[in-house]
């Protein structure tokens, strides 16, 4: 249930590497508090779980998974609604007037192709991929 309340909105959220870390941290926090600590025969001592059994233990993705599915049905979802409407826009068309100095932030688009290139279609235009039905 709290990663179920967690996920509210993450569609639109930019995450970070360490932003990601700190996700998964929570996650495996629940998952041992629901999963109890195990009995461990040959000391004789309870012991927590490690990450590798709390994911065998748990059916589900992890979050940061979870997350990037979302964000790739949202942007599939948002490319179909056609140039006229205003979150099409704000996601497209890239920001006017002066940038600040330094590195440059992640844009939300940004994290899209990322998450393409992890698919395996990173050389493609992100909206033309998703605008395609087929594949």
């Amino acid at each position: 249930m709290a990663i179920v309340l967690v996920l509210c909105g993450c569609e639109t959220w930019l995450l970070t590497l360490t932003e990601e870390c700190r996700l998964r941290v929570f996650e495996n926090r629940v998952l041992r508090r629901i999963f109890v600590p195990k009995w461990d025969k040959l000391t004789g001592e309870w012991r927590k779980m490690h990450n590798g059994e709390l994911n065998d233990l748990c059916s589900s993705p992890n979050i940061v998974r979870v997350i990037k599915l979302r964000r790739m049905r949202l942007v599939r979802h948002v490319s179909h609604m056609g140039e006229s409407r205003g979150i099409y826009r704000v996601l497209v068309e890239k920001p006017e007037g002066k940038t600040p100095l330094g590195r440059l932030r992640c844009r939300w688009e940004d994290n899209i192709k990322m998450n393409h290139k992890e698919v395996g279609c990173g050389g493609m235009d992100w909206i033309d991929l998703t605008q395609d039905r087929d594949s």
